[in-house]
């Protein structure tokens, strides 16, 4: 039996309404950063990375020593990121920062990772909208293609592996896959005595 596709929807779009979402900055402010975003990210050569990173400290971005900040980056709402020292953003990663995004020292986000800092209540009809942060830890490795959902924690040295999808916090030093991404096994550092076993 195929699935009915006729029903009445349950929610009612044309009510949706999200005045009461605060982005932090003004209309106009917003659209410059994106029209910047969209000429000086790309345009800037492939080594310029202390140029991005100045453009996004300009927007209010909290960004770290040492950083590197691919040109196909895409950042929402800057003034909502924190990133920390010697951090690396890859190519095509998207932080949809409705909420804080925040990223200790060392990590990286490689490459067509996105982190979604927003959803919507699927109990309510108007569909309404909702944020929540995420957090990663010092020396977190999200790797290749990876979600991680709003109001998720990642623990300090986690590595997420390639096109695992994050939808609750992860412990500390943890080798995690999956989707939904679950721990599989410690991480270990060959020259650190004190690593998980």
């Amino acid at each position: 039996m195929k699935p009915d596709i006729e029903s009445p929807a349950w929610v009612d779009l044309r009510t949706y309404d999200q005045s009461d979402y605060d982005r932090g900055r003004s209309g106009v402010y917003v659209l410059l950063w994106w029209l910047v975003q969209a000429i000086a990210f790309p345009l800037s050569p492939h080594f310029a990375n202390g140029f991005r990173c100045w453009v996004l400290r300009r927007f209010g971005a909290t960004v770290g020593e040492g950083v590197i900040v691919r040109p196909t980056a895409r950042f929402t709402y800057p003034w909502k990121v924190t990133i920390g020292d010697f951090c690396w953003i890859g190519d095509d990663v998207v932080f949809y920062s409705l909420d804080e995004i925040r990223l200790g020292h060392h990590c990286v986000v490689s490459q067509k990772s996105y982190l979604c800092t927003g959803s919507h209540d699927i109990g309510d009809r108007q569909f309404g909208l909702t944020t929540n942060p995420i957090l990663l830890g010092n020396g977190v490795w999200i790797a290749t293609d990876c979600f991680v959902a709003a109001g998720v924690t990642i623990g300090s040295n986690t590595v997420v592996g390639a096109r695992s999808s994050v939808f609750s916090d992860l412990p500390g030093g943890q080798i995690c896959l999956g989707s939904p991404c679950r721990p599989k096994s410690p991480r270990t550092m060959a020259d650190l005595a004190d690593s998980p076993t």
